[in-house]
């Protein structure tokens, strides 16, 4: 049996402590720049509930870590609200797979796209690549936020470099990655592409909220 946590939200809809995931959620989901954290013990929560974020964040950095400033604790450095931020989810790995892209500052969901089998990178960096596409056809001039290393490194490559074995199940699928493709080495954009910082700022608003 999983043993019980504590969430701190220092910002969100409501802030406070809970004793569950799914009140979190219920609370940060869709919240700009949410910032939560778990804890083991309901005391250690509310000592660090007590506490300011940044404090809460820098505490928690190993002593080996250089004294440079780095701008992702830095509690000044915060997202550009006026972005899309994209997501996915997978219910296995491989299996169920689905993606989101929502606007930052309202958690408004601009597209969704959902296939029987494929992986959370996949996902990733179609979401990516359509979020790209989106913005080049509306002439919105926005950046595009992910939370995916894996995905944005696939993205300038052009090419989506997954071990998923195609087959006939995996077909339609793989068709939509090779479309994707195709668009990048096809297309040109301005658009930027940010790595979210979910240490800093908690999880991304295209969060599918799966824990």
């Amino acid at each position: 049996m999983p043993k019980k946590k504590f969430y701190v939200i220092w910002v969100g809809h409501e802030t406070g402590i809970v004793d569950n995931w799914e009140e979190c959620q219920r609370r940060i989901k869709g919240y700009p720049s949410a910032k939560y954290k778990s804890f083991k013990s309901l005391a250690e929560a509310q000592k660090a509930f007590e506490t300011p974020w940044s404090e809460v964040i820098s505490s928690g950095k190993s002593k080996k870590v250089t004294k440079t400033k780095n701008k992702n604790t830095d509690p000044n450095h915060q997202p550009v609200l006026r972005s899309l931020a994209v997501d996915a989810a997978c219910s296995g790995n491989p299996g169920p797979m689905e993606y989101q892209g929502v606007f930052t500052d309202s958690g408004k969901r601009w597209f969704h796209a959902k296939f029987p089998i494929g992986t959370n990178n996949i996902g990733e960096f179609l979401a990516i690549v359509h979020g790209l596409a989106e913005l080049k056809r509306k002439k919105m001039d926005i950046p595009i936020y992910t939370d995916s290393t894996i995905a944005l490194g696939w993205v300038m490559k052009k090419k989506c470099v997954t071990k998923l074995e195609r087959s006939q199940h995996t077909e339609p699928l793989f068709m939509m990655i090779e479309r994707a493709e195709k668009w990048l080495k096809t297309n040109t954009w301005t658009t930027t592409i940010l790595k979210w910082d979910t240490k800093g700022w908690g999880e991304i608003p295209a969060d599918f909220g799966r824990k």
